[in-house]
């Protein structure tokens, strides 16, 4: 099977560790899932290489993401980690590679990491390559520096109480697609009265009309959950439609709450 577009929702894998890890990317797969999204950073990228093998489908049938970490972008560091992560997830290649953050104070200029980058998809140790956490000035120089190369994706933090409306749009215009992390806020969508009031309409809980919400704009989410209960109605979600009353009702909850803000991000848009 070849992906030539993201599966339109992932399993993420953040903050799953040990055998709960291996547990759910299994389950995940059994129930259809076809997008598993890990990291080098997770440290349970071999929990998740064992999910895959002992799921039984073909690997060939699977859309597995890593990302490489800040620290392993200067010189040979990239490629090296990226054969570590093979290594670890018992595959001899990743459908997509990502940068998980842009380097720091651009430590190791972007040109040296992105160009690393490609020699790893030159070198087939990553089908596709993107970015995470990327700005629109950093997408715009991204894009620049790799020239006809695509990038596949960015990853960024969207979810009801942050659109991230600025990057998901300007990525759009620049022809790069959006995942987003978190998109359930680590659980706040639950709590909310707007999401709930639409949620009854459909028969739906406030995390699938979270999950309905961010399909409407074309952005690909890979929410973590470790129950098959909710891992089946996450898939489900991909089946609501949001009049346009209620995408304009979930818009107005955007207040600008970012949850993931480490003191290395950068000066977001």
């Amino acid at each position: 099977m070849s992906f030539e577009t993201l599966p339109e929702i992932g399993m993420g894998t953040f903050r799953l560790k040990g055998d709960v890890a291996r547990d759910s990317v299994k389950s995940a797969l059994s129930l259809g899932y076809r997008h598993i999204d890990t990291a080098q950073m997770y440290e349970n990228e071999a929990e998740v290489g064992d999910g895959i093998t002992s799921s039984g489908i073909p690997r060939r049938g699977i859309f597995l993401t890593t990302k490489i970490w800040h620290d392993r972008l200067a010189g040979s560091e990239l490629i090296n980690s990226l054969h570590e992560s093979l290594d670890r997830l018992k595959t001899d290649h990743v459908d997509l590679a990502l940068i998980h953050w842009p380097s720091p104070n651009d430590q190791v200029p972007m040109a040296d990491y992105l160009g690393a980058l490609k020699d790893a998809q030159r070198e087939g140790l990553t089908r596709h390559i993107g970015v995470s956490n990327f700005t629109c000035a950093q997408m715009d120089e991204a894009k620049a520096i790799l020239g006809d190369t695509p990038i596949f994706t960015n990853q960024v933090e969207v979810h009801p109480f942050l659109a991230n409306r600025k990057v998901v749009e300007h990525a759009r215009r620049i022809g790069i697609a959006i995942t987003g992390y978190m998109p359930l806020a680590v659980g706040k969508v639950m709590e909310d009265e707007t999401l709930i009031r639409i949620g009854a309409a459909h028969n739906a809980s406030p995390a699938q009309i979270a999950i309905a919400w961010l399909v409407s704009r074309g952005v690909v989410p890979i929410p973590s959950s470790t129950r098959s209960k909710h891992q089946k109605a996450n898939l489900a979600a991909l089946n609501i439609r949001l009049s346009e009353e209620e995408i304009a009702d979930i818009d107005k909850l955007d207040r600008g709450e970012r949850i993931a803000n480490p003191s290395f991000a950068p000066k977001w848009d």
